[in-house]
């Protein structure tokens, strides 16, 4: 019913969290099979869409001193300014946790349950980067969020409160969002010459080459200390 009304994306998602489920069923026996087994593959694809960004450099500086001058909330604007300068996904930052950081040696430790690709993911931290973590260290709550919500220092930011900030700030939805800073980082990095694969393993992508990826177990680290 899902798939028929338009909503493949969610049908796929509803797919993942049933079968969640009946796994976690049948390892604690409660159950025999997955229904959703079937499913796999069955399913239409996703619409993919692109994701709205601002690719000129001197138009995304001009974002950058909106959001400097920005009155909102102090964890919202920290965690937009943290997810431009780790190049990582809104998701991945609002869930940040302090534990989940080396300041000592300045890496950012995504495990891998919070990446898209289900892989722990390491950040290497600019010195921008650290600053926000230093100033944003008294809103932190006592469960460990970095960036707790305005509501509540134990809840995560909400979904759409970069996107809703933006709004505020005068960007429209067709202008920017913040999903596609990453397009941006991608598009500015590209066009300063940085290399392809350093680029796509700072953004934490999947190699699309099967029998590339399987053989490849570069992380380009210094690479990408430089990048950042």
């Amino acid at each position: 019913k899902v798939e028929k009304s338009g909503r493949r994306e969610t049908a796929h998602k509803l797919r993942g969290v049933i079968s969640s489920v009946f796994r976690l069923a049948i390892v604690t026996l409660r159950a025999e099979t997955d229904p959703t087994a079937a499913l796999r593959g069955a399913l239409l694809p996703a619409k993919r869409q692109s994701r709205t960004a601002i690719v000129d450099e001197k138009e995304f500086g001009a974002l950058l001193s909106t959001l400097d001058a920005y009155t909102g909330w102090p964890t919202v604007t920290a965690a937009m300014k943290f997810q431009i300068l780790t190049c990582a996904r809104p998701g991945e930052v609002r869930g940040a946790m302090q534990s989940e950081f080396d300041l000592k040696r300045a890496i950012w430790h995504v495990p891998a349950e919070r990446m898209k690709m289900r892989r722990q993911h390491d950040v290497p931290l600019s010195r921008q980067a650290l600053q926000v973590l230093e100033d944003i260290s008294p809103f932190s709550d006592e469960v460990g969020l970095v960036f707790p919500s305005v509501r509540s220092k134990r809840q995560q930011l909400s979904e759409n409160a970069f996107n809703a900030a933006l709004r505020r700030m005068g960007y429209a939805k067709d202008e920017v969002t913040s999903h596609g800073f990453r397009a941006t980082a991608s598009s500015i990095l590209n066009g300063r010459g940085f290399e392809p694969d350093v680029i796509e393993a700072v953004l934490a992508h999947q190699d699309q080459n099967v029998v590339r990826r399987t053989y490849n177990r570069t992380t380009y680290w210094d690479q990408r200390v430089a990048l950042m």
